[in-house]
């Protein structure tokens, strides 16, 4: 195990917080509130560089181009806790952060909103060819008229996964009267009047807009391929806003060029560039059928300020108390205001006899627990006990000492 702090505790003042690629002013806001130390950075930052910044670090605050790799989080002794402030936790390698006790935060549902309205937004222009016209007129065109040109009243919406962002775009659709049709793996509960598709195929053949909202696995992976398009009609259009890996690209290009679609809406890709300087190509450019947008589905300040205020809401409750509520890659825990004087955070290998060997060190020192609360998930226990007295150096480094601790911290 990499060597950490030899500090189990730490004053407000002495937390250190690392915001990387330009974080929302908002949880900068409320991480000085709490009076910690905050160093802000405006763009992300890589190996040795990382390192420089992240030395002394005991939260680090990143988007999505910062990566935190095994290597970038076994650097900082201090490491309490990790903040993606968007939707995904790609960036950082979970299993590594876990194996040094480290937890991840995200904010999975804070752009659902701003992804809803750009989907809705998207189906509007699908539908009326408005995206055709624009560059029409930009060009000197004047086609003024109104074929193939549709409301979005009456026709039906597909939502493949229906969860916290395909249920919203489902009510946005129902207001402006849409039919909505949804297919999702899980039995959800739908709102309004959506109604289940049959299947993945029956949605795609009973829509007119099929619109993206699944996460990216092994499930998801490829799921709209040369075979699926098959099953949607050439006056149909396809939007995702979800992941790259769920289209097929090339095959999504060859039905709209063969004219089996009517159009697509594509914010997300396989590939995407590294950063804004890199050149980004795709076999949908040119297309006048087609919208392209670079994965911007949830970039408003109105989505960033919510997703600042989440993350940091999750990381000062951490710091301040070891709640790990929400947390995508540890064991959950959402404590009480604390009960006694101090608060031991045992973070630990999750095999058998922790909890009597924890237990025997304290009883046998004379201290009282008045809390205990355990929790575990895989491989990695995580075990909070409100003491008094305060524990001694002597028992805290007894507990550091046990086979199966990953790291210990007291809070007081």
């Amino acid at each position: 195990m990499v060597e950490q702090d030899k500090k189990t505790s730490f004053p407000k003042s002495k937390i250190e917080i690392v915001l990387l690629e330009g974080i929302h002013a908002l949880a900068v806001e409320t991480f000085r509130k709490e009076t910690f130390s905050v160093d802000l950075h405006p763009k992300k930052a890589l190996g040795e560089e990382l390192a420089r910044m992240l030395e002394t670090a005991h939260v680090v605050g990143i988007r999505s181009g910062t990566k935190m790799t095994r290597e970038a989080l076994a650097s900082p002794r201090r490491l309490l806790a990790v903040g993606c402030f968007c939707i995904g936790t790609d960036q950082v390698d979970l299993e590594e952060a876990s194996k040094l006790g480290i937890p991840v935060f995200n904010a999975p549902y804070a752009s659902t909103r701003s992804v809803a309205e750009m989907v809705i937004a998207e189906a509007v222009m699908l539908l009326r060819r408005t995206f055709q016209k624009s560059s029409s007129v930009h060009a000197g065109d004047w086609p003024k008229t109104a074929e193939k040109s549709f409301e979005l009243r009456g026709k039906t919406l597909g939502i493949i996964g229906y969860g916290h962002i395909g249920s919203q775009v489902s009510v946005l659709a129902e207001s402006m009267g849409m039919q909505v049709i949804y297919h999702d793996t899980a039995d959800v509960m739908p709102l309004g009047n959506a109604k289940k598709a049959d299947g993945l195929h029956g949605l795609l053949e009973n829509c007119d807009v099929a619109t993206l909202h699944v996460p990216a696995d092994e499930t998801t992976l490829d799921m709209i391929d040369a075979e699926a398009l098959t099953h949607m009609r050439p006056d149909s259009y396809l939007i995702n806003a979800s992941r790259g890996s769920v289209v097929v690209i090339d095959a999504l290009a060859q039905a709209l060029e063969e004219g089996r679609v009517g159009g697509a809406a594509v914010d997300v890709f396989p590939k995407e560039p590294a950063s804004p300087k890199h050149p980004f190509t795709s076999p949908l450019q040119g297309m006048s059928n087609v919208i392209l947008t670079p994965h911007v589905g949830g970039s408003t300040l109105e989505a960033q300020a919510s997703i600042a205020r989440d993350v940091a809401h999750k990381l000062v409750r951490y710091v301040n108390n070891g709640s790990t509520s929400s947390a995508v890659n540890f064991p959950e825990v959402d404590l009480p205001v604390q009960g006694a004087p101090n608060r031991i955070l045992h973070i630990h290998h999750n095999v058998p006899g922790v909890l009597t060997s924890v237990n025997g060190i304290l009883s046998k020192a004379g201290i009282n627990i008045q809390g205990q609360y355990l929790r575990t998930r895989n491989r990695i226990g995580y075990l909070v006990m409100d003491v008094d007295p305060k524990a001694p150096a002597e028992v805290i480094e007894a507990l550091s000492g046990l086979e199966q601790t990953i790291r210990i911290r007291q809070l007081y």
